[in-house]
């Protein structure tokens, strides 16, 4: 009988070294670990009871213990549960205490009343948990769960233990395998990100002028860089509201990482929350594979989002969440990702009157709005618009091989005397065509093609009073039909300044859109 007992030992000891011979070679072979589990469940189930198998990984940015892989022998009875704090979990207390935990009935275990109802589903009766730590780190939890009640015993924890040693290994290289794996598409992402950023100009290339109006933007500028405060760029399109955004950037502590842009109006609705916070493969469809958002590929560097007004109530909330926690979870996603992102945004619409339109949560403006800065319009900005001038008509000439080409003096007074609606932007786009289309050294001011100008610098209106226009009449009817045709030709002056950007003619001009689209209707103009 003695001899019986013994060569069954000897059985169990055999049986057990091969299974952790065939442990090793899982490991080697596998470096997914579903994959791995799937054959760990195979292997074991020759020596160890069990009807599920766990990998539980502590999480150290929520501090909570999070199900990676389980393995069942039957199918799983609805969703995974989600993470749960190290007070609320046996995984948490053999997390903190590094020592096996068994419990041998769940019927009988009132320590942990939440994990009870959520073993339920699965049918579990006894349990047992083991430490998954390296000589590196601790990692988290290798659990087996059984039907039957007081399935294990104390001399299972020191085989088991070696197989939790082994996986503990497996689990640490996958984690850095997938960590490695992360780096590598963010500085792919990154590369594509910048190789994009440097194809496309950034406005205007540097800052040019030497106003008053200028140098005060700059010293704003200098004074808030070295911060980390959440700076509100105003001002009207086309005045370089980007490049002062690269400015607070390259002045500031961050100037090392990378400065991401996103320009809030120029992507749908539908993708603005995945364009900023990421996705996960199958989040929706065409979501084909993982993919970081701005503000992962903005950590500890700058995030700038134009046209911020653009933004849906919607992405609103969901922004602001992220600028007062600086956490978020990726669409599709339950994993919350911490980032270290210093935020810049702009705009040229009226956030205050957005905000009286319910257009614009309050709570995020006065978020965004700490250190506010606005950008005079080039009108404002005197004799730049001359230093620009030259700037571009340099540039442009090297561009496109005219070396020697100057602007007469009657084609710097009409820049001058050029309203300018498009800014900086539109100064640049008009020079850019003159050098184009010059066929001397010396471009004029009809090389230019701007309106003609009245001498106080306002663009001439688009019509006059009509040339039979009845004067006839009391003052107060004649002063009422000139109003009407006054403010026809305002209506169509402030539209084509604005290229027929109906948004932005109805804030220059004080009014609601709802308001101007019934103007433009009353007095015939074209929609």
């Amino acid at each position: 009988m003695a001899d019986l007992e013994r060569d069954g030992q000897e059985l169990s000891a055999r049986q057990q070294y091969q299974t952790l011979l065939a442990v090793s070679a899982a490991i080697v072979a596998h470096r997914d670990l579903g994959a791995l589990f799937h054959e760990l469940a195979d292997r074991l189930h020759q020596v160890v009871r069990f009807d599920l198998l766990v990998c539980v990984l502590h999480d150290a940015t929520s501090n909570t213990m999070r199900l990676h892989v389980l393995e069942s022998t039957e199918p799983i009875p609805g969703e995974a549960p989600r993470p749960v704090s190290v007070e609320e979990d046996p995984a948490g207390v053999v997390f903190q205490t590094q020592h096996p935990l068994i419990i041998s009935n769940m019927a009988e275990e009132n320590r942990w009343p939440q994990f009870s109802e959520r073993a339920k589903p699965y049918g579990v009766n006894s349990t047992c948990a083991l430490p998954l730590t390296t000589a590196h780190r601790r990692l988290g939890v290798l659990g087996f769960g059984c039907k039957q009640a007081g399935a294990y015993d104390t001399v299972d924890v020191d085989f088991l233990q070696q197989v939790a040693n082994q996986v503990a290994v497996a689990v640490e290289n996958a984690l850095a395998f997938d960590e490695i794996e992360a780096l590598k598409e963010k500085l792919q992402q990154e590369n594509v990100y910048l190789e994009e950023e440097v194809r496309t100009e950034h406005n205007f290339g540097e800052i040019v002028g030497e106003s008053a109006a200028l140098r005060g933007v700059l010293k704003q500028v200098e004074a808030v860089a070295p911060t980390d405060s959440t700076v509100l760029i105003l001002g009207e399109t086309g005045t370089g509201k980007e490049l002062i955004a690269r400015a607070i950037h390259d002045r500031s502590p961050r100037r090392d990482r990378t400065l991401v842009n996103l320009n809030c109006a120029a992507i749908s609705v539908g993708l603005l929350e995945s364009e900023l916070f990421g996705h996960e493969k199958g989040a929706f469809t065409g979501a084909i594979a993982q993919r970081m958002g701005r503000f992962e590929l903005a950590h500890q560097g700058t995030l700038f989002l134009d046209e911020i007004g653009e933004l849906p109530l919607a992405i609103q909330a969901k922004l602001l969440r992220v600028l007062e926690d600086r956490r978020f979870e990726r669409v599709g996603g339950t994993q919350l990702i911490e980032v270290d992102v210093r935020i810049v945004v702009a705009t040229n619409r009226d956030l205050q009157k957005l905000m009286q339109e319910k257009l614009f949560r309050e709570d995020l403006y006065f978020r965004i709005s700490a250190v506010p800065i606005t950008i005079p319009a080039l009108r404002d900005r005197g004799n730049d618009v001359h230093l620009l001038a030259e700037y571009f008509l340099d540039k442009f000439s090297r561009e496109f091989a005219k070396p020697g080409l100057e602007l007469s003096s009657d084609a710097k007074q009409r820049l001058l005397e050029y309203r300018w609606p498009g800014n900086v932007r539109e100064l640049q786009n008009t020079l850019e065509r003159a050098v184009i289309l010059a066929d001397g050294l010396t471009i004029r001011a009809n090389g230019l093609q701007l309106p003609a100008t009245k001498p106080n610098g306002d663009a001439l209106p688009a019509g006059m009073l009509p040339e039979k226009f009845s004067w006839d009449g009391s003052l107060e009817e004649v002063t009422q039909r000139a109003a009407g045709h006054v403010e026809r030709i305002l209506l169509e002056s402030t539209l084509r300044e604005c290229q027929w950007n109906k948004t932005r003619a109805a804030e220059r001009l004080g009014v609601s859109p709802k308001t101007l689209l019934a103007k433009i209707r009353a007095v015939g103009l074209e929609e």
